[in-house]
């Protein structure tokens, strides 16, 4: 009966691509990934996996998961379709991928992860490789000024060489994706979008271009096939792929349960470096960079600090970065206003008593310092420099 099930379904041809198999395998229940992993090992490839006998398998495996192994996966006709659907698409510039875990294209650092994908789609500029990747990630709800951080150090280390790995989520990631973009050349990966559900949806929705734009410069990579929603167990698993096609993480800015710790954690016992730029002692999103500092982070001012800790770097390329700047500021006003400022977000009123200025004074240097981004107008009635 189950010779006649599977001659007559529709994966059953001797010309099917050999990616069905290895999807088949990642999606039997009952069989984590692991265990994958070794019946690959053991038989030499998904293909043979399934071309075994209920009593070979079970040499490995259970009963049940002998027999599991022996039927389609749940929805497996609708998973199929929508991958050769996703296959399919055509747009110019960006290719579609599966890389199998035998593939010559399945990057190596996550071949040596302790739970590396039995394949990976792959969205973009396929062709050109993840070179000298660093992570850039934090707060969905990052400060004006955190995600200043993210976009300039993003672009700084993208200019150096670095490829920028990031989670195309809200807030920092976004940041990190955007700075990347600012100077992709055509002969490089500017950055990869590591994200939490099929590469037929972007998640969040209000990141429909952005994810265009990372496909046009660099990859949009997931291990869920098409199709698959933004559940959220998936998040932390897609954490382990980022930290594992970076040689490290820098978190910009991250509470103390923050997925982005997740992410650094992961690095830091794969052996990647951990970086952390520190924030305000009032921030509560100062915290999570704190506590990696703590723990031994690298505190960061710079994308020179980053990059002189990174073995692929020379010193004359690390030279070429010098810590973060903006113009300087040359009205006076305007120089008495950020200095009486600091770098904490402050009221209004505390601002004038602070500085002896004019209400009127105040909110027109405020304005004009916000127009040319040096300052940003926080929730509260806060002002706060961006620097």
């Amino acid at each position: 009966m189950e010779d006649v099930l599977l001659q007559s379904h529709s994966t059953a041809v001797s010309d099917k691509p050999k990616w069905q198999d290895w999807l088949r395998l990642s999606l039997t229940p009952h069989i984590g990934l692991q265990m994958q992993h070794r019946l690959v090992t053991v038989f030499g490839s998904a293909s043979a996996v399934f071309e075994q006998s209920e009593l070979s398998l079970q040499t490995q495996l259970s009963e049940a998961q002998a027999r599991a192994l022996q039927q389609f996966p749940p929805d497996w006709d609708q998973v199929l379709q929508r991958t050769q659907a996703w296959l399919a698409q055509s747009q110019p510039g960006v290719e579609q991928a599966i890389w199998t875990w035998d593939h010559d294209d399945y990057p190596k650092s996550l071949r040596e992860l302790d739970d590396p994908p039995l394949l990976l789609f792959v969205q973009g500029r396929v062709h050109l490789p993840c070179w000298q990747g660093v992570a850039v990630v934090g707060s969905r709800n990052p400060t004006p000024q955190g995600k200043e951080n993210a976009k300039a150090f993003a672009s700084q280390l993208q200019l150096a060489g670095c490829c920028i790995v990031s989670g195309l989520a809200m807030g920092i990631d976004a940041a990190a994706h955007v700075g990347a973009l600012q100077f992709a050349a055509e002969h490089r990966c500017a950055t990869v979008a590591v994200v939490g559900t099929g590469l037929d949806q972007v998640y969040p929705r209000q990141h429909h271009a952005l994810a265009q734009q990372v496909a046009q410069h660099g990859w949009l990579l997931s291990e869920l096939p098409p199709g698959t929603p933004p559940l959220p167990h998936h998040f932390p698993r897609r954490n382990r792929l980022i930290a594992g096609l970076s040689l490290g993480v820098l978190v910009v800015e991250a509470a103390l349960k923050s997925g982005s710790l997740i992410t650094a954690d992961m690095a830091a016992s794969q052996g990647k470096e951990v970086f952390a730029i520190p924030g305000s002692v009032h921030s509560v999103l100062s915290r999570g960079c704190h506590a990696l500092l703590r723990q031994g982070a690298k505190l960061v001012e710079s994308a020179a600090d980053v990059l002189e800790e990174l073995p692929v770097f020379t010193s004359s390329q690390v030279q070429m970065h010098l810590p973060l700047s903006h113009q300087t500021v040359s009205d006076p006003m305007h120089k008495a206003l950020l200095k009486a400022m600091g770098s904490d977000p402050i009221s209004l009123e505390m601002l004038l008593l602070r500085g002896g200025f004019s209400l009127e004074d105040a909110l027109a240097g405020l304005q004009s310092l916000a127009d040319q981004g040096r300052v940003a107008h926080m929730p509260g009635g806060l002002y706060q420099q961006i620097v």
